[in-house]
């Protein structure tokens, strides 16, 4: 039998070497085939879903919670030290400071990453903003966000903060954060589905160690983190309920 993993599609273009090589590393410590499968998109990511093609996923919180409440997922580890923040970016140059400056009818582009979405949303209610009064595009990645600002046909754009902070100096310069999110507690999760519950415990140790030995720690910091913790289910229970809670 064959396993399908996936990994949230917001993570940096670089790191997808990275994630074939663990996905190589995970086939080994198991001794169980599984074939990485990544989507360009959570519109693409989501239909694979809903079809059942998804028995391992790297995965946001959002998506989580209906993987777990719908699908019976189980979330088993989390990334280290490491939570999901958003950041509201504009043009360097074009004038906006803060989030006030942003009027209502503005153009915001954005991905259609939910979590990401809806924390953005919270960050610009001081501004009387609201998804009612605003002009939303959403597009297939953090690049193409970026270029609609830099071209001036967005006067801002709802960012992923890892996925901003791995742009290019250029992009960088040109569109600048005016506010960041500071949530602290929401992260993405390592999560299995029924179908893989024989191998939970096995996957659940090898992911918990392995930090402790030189290869699995360097792959690990390659995706971005140092090690990953154990996530209860009393964890995800609290995540589900934060996401109900916010949204």
């Amino acid at each position: 039998m064959t396993y399908n993993l996936t990994v949230s599609p917001d993570f940096p273009p670089e790191r997808i070497a990275s994630w074939f090589v663990f996905n190589t590393w995970l086939q080994k410590k198991l001794g169980v085939n599984i074939h990485l499968e990544l989507y360009d998109d959570f519109e693409s990511q989501h239909q694979a879903m809903e079809a059942g093609h998804v028995d391992l996923i790297y995965v946001n919180p959002y998506d989580a919670t209906t993987l777990v409440r719908e699908k019976g997922f189980e979330a088993i580890a989390a990334p280290q030290g490491v939570s999901d923040e958003a950041v509201i970016a504009v043009a360097s140059d074009g004038g906006i400071k803060c989030v006030e400056d942003l009027k209502p009818g503005c153009h915001i582009a954005s991905t259609d990453d939910k979590d990401v979405h809806m924390m953005c949303m919270i960050m610009i209610e001081p501004a009387d903003l609201t998804a009612s009064n605003i002009n939303l595009s959403e597009h297939p990645n953090y690049v193409i966000v970026a270029k609609k600002i830099m071209i001036g046909e967005a006067q801002a754009g709802f960012f992923y903060k890892q996925a901003y902070e791995k742009m290019s100096k250029v992009i960088k310069s040109a569109v600048v954060p005016i506010v960041t999110s500071q949530i602290s507690v929401i992260k993405h999760m390592f999560l299995v589905s029924p179908r893989f519950s024989e191998h939970k415990e096995a996957i659940k140790a090898a992911l918990l160690d392995m930090h402790n030995d030189e290869k699995g720690r360097h792959i690990v910091e390659e995706l971005g983190f140092d090690s990953w913790d154990e996530q209860t289910q009393e964890d995800t229970e609290f995540m589900i309920d934060l996401m109900d809670t916010l949204v």
